[in-house]
């Protein structure tokens, strides 16, 4: 599979998976607790890998595969709650170009 994911087909992959091999999805105080758990995945991974700590035995280093994980559960709860991921975020980028257009780029921290 080396072609492009839509947002609205990632969606519609997960929902497939979760019919087919999960039998239902978690509900959705489980899942926000598996979202945290990822998250804190991905920063354990950071931290080792761009921060001071070092990596322990039987870390996992690849942050792709936390990232994603991330990403799953966020768009499992997303299917759950009726969020239409591609909408929202062609919503969200209008605000922030809306807001934020020259806002970093006055910002003299960042020149």
């Amino acid at each position: 599979m080396n072609e492009a994911i839509t947002i609205q087909e990632a969606q519609e992959m997960v929902d497939q998976w979760i019919k087919k091999y999960g039998v239902r999805y978690f509900d959705i105080l489980t899942n926000m607790a598996c979202l945290t758990e990822e998250v804190g995945e991905v920063a354990r991974v950071i931290a080792r890998k761009y921060g001071e700590q070092s990596f322990k035995e039987g870390d996992k280093a690849n942050l792709g595969e936390e990232l994603t994980d991330v990403l799953w559960v966020l768009i499992c709860l997303a299917n759950q709650t009726g969020v239409n991921l591609t909408e929202e975020f062609r919503k969200n980028m209008e605000k922030k170009t809306r807001r934020d257009s020259t806002r970093h780029l006055n910002n003299q921290k960042l020149q």
